[in-house]
């Protein structure tokens, strides 16, 4: 029994940390009844996503799931990646700090089109 609580410690201990670079991103993922001018479907999707990263080791983690097309971003956004909320949507997240210290940064949702 007590091996399962350790082990189970050791794992949480493992997870990439998680910070919004904005107070209505942090509170579209824990408040039920808030949506920030998005569609119902778009927050549903953006909040089984924040469930992935918070579950998440690192990136590798997320790149798994090849149908939420966690993609590099390119140019100017050359440090950003986005994952697929649908078709349009996008969810724009950054990486901070290495290793045990890596940090995801949820930045923006953004339309695509």
């Amino acid at each position: 029994m007590w091996v399962n609580a350790a082990r189970n410690a050791f794992l949480a201990g493992t997870r990439m940390r998680v910070r919004h670079a904005h107070r209505q991103l942090e509170r579209l993922e824990s408040d039920k009844q808030y949506h920030c001018g998005f569609p119902e479907n778009i927050v549903k999707r953006f909040r089984k996503r924040m469930q992935l990263i918070r579950q998440a080791r690192d990136e590798r983690d997320i790149r798994a799931f090849r149908s939420h097309r966690f993609e590099k971003l390119k140019g100017k956004r050359s440090h950003q990646y986005s994952i697929r909320l649908n078709d349009q949507m996008r969810l724009i997240v950054e990486f901070e700090g290495e290793g045990q210290e890596k940090v995801i940064v949820i930045t923006g949702i953004e339309d695509y089109h």
